[in-house]
């Protein structure tokens, strides 16, 4: 079984991805960490010495990999990995389990506004212009998001009961 989370930062891909991978017996792989396995480096340092274009070709690179090469995993993805290279089609053709985690833009500036120095892609932007950040990349992507096979409404929801909602679409 492969089932891939996916879904805006801080969503709450790798929280709910390890309680679900724990929960059925899987391993439970992040998608970025994988990267900086694979590439020996930091996303942060690849994003600041070779650049989006190199991240985006590794990271289609790596996902493909793992879809071809793995089974039984509960996969996190970067909040913008479907969003490039044919990621979700990729994503889509391999297993009928892409989960979108749906988070509203005030329940991810209330997840975020606390992790800014450790989120590369927010750490410069006011709390102030947060909303805005957020809602235009939301505008991008949800269209992408929400091709998975199944969405998952996360707002004021304990990781458990997610894990609990896709365990019972899973059967």
């Amino acid at each position: 079984m492969q089932i891939v989370l996916v879904g805006y930062m801080g969503s709450g891909k790798t929280t709910v991805g390890k309680l679900l991978a724990n929960n059925l017996g899987l391993s439970f792989l992040d998608l970025d960490t994988y990267i900086e396995t694979s590439t020996s480096s930091t996303i942060s340092d690849i994003f600041k010495e070779k650049g989006e274009i190199f991240f985006r070709k590794e990271e289609h690179r790596n996902l493909s990999e793992v879809l071809k090469d793995k089974n039984n995993f509960v996969l996190s993805t970067g909040g913008g990995t479907p969003c490039y290279s044919g990621n979700m089609d990729a994503m889509l053709q391999q297993t009928q389990h892409v989960f979108y985690l749906k988070v509203s833009i005030s329940g991810l500036i209330n997840r975020l506004v606390n992790e800014k120095e450790s989120r590369p892609l927010i750490k410069n932007i006011s709390e102030e212009l947060l909303p805005e950040f957020i809602g235009k990349h939301l505008f991008e992507r949800s269209p992408i998001y929400s091709q998975s096979n199944h969405t998952i409404s996360c707002d004021n929801k304990d990781p458990f009961i997610i894990v609990e909602e896709i365990i019972a679409l899973l059967s």
